[in-house]
């Protein structure tokens, strides 16, 4: 797959970038050559390869859920700075 000047300056356009001439022709030959590059992979016999989401195999590390019960009012507040009216009281932060 060749990449040709005009596909650059397409891209640049949509990604709202400008480019004097010689940058154009120096993207141009680097995006071939990644092009090409790239192409390599189509030479690998890929059949007998499972398709993969992550080159690791993890699992997931998380810990089951468990329903506990939660911090009374009176606890969730006991390191507040300020309360007021049993909720946390913040500074307005919002002009009118």
């Amino acid at each position: 797959m060749s990449i040709t000047i005009e596909d650059v300056r397409r891209t640049a356009k949509l990604a709202r970038l400008d480019f004097n001439e010689d940058d154009l022709h120096n993207l141009t030959n680097e995006m071939g050559a990644i092009l090409e590059y790239v192409e390599k992979l189509n030479e690998l016999d890929l059949n007998n390869i499972p398709e993969t989401a992550h080159v690791l195999q993890l699992t997931n590390v998380f810990r089951e859920d468990e329903v506990k019960t939660g911090l009374s009012n009176k606890e969730a507040l006991a390191n507040a700075p300020k309360a007021k009216h049993g909720h946390f009281s913040v500074p307005k932060v919002i002009s009118e």
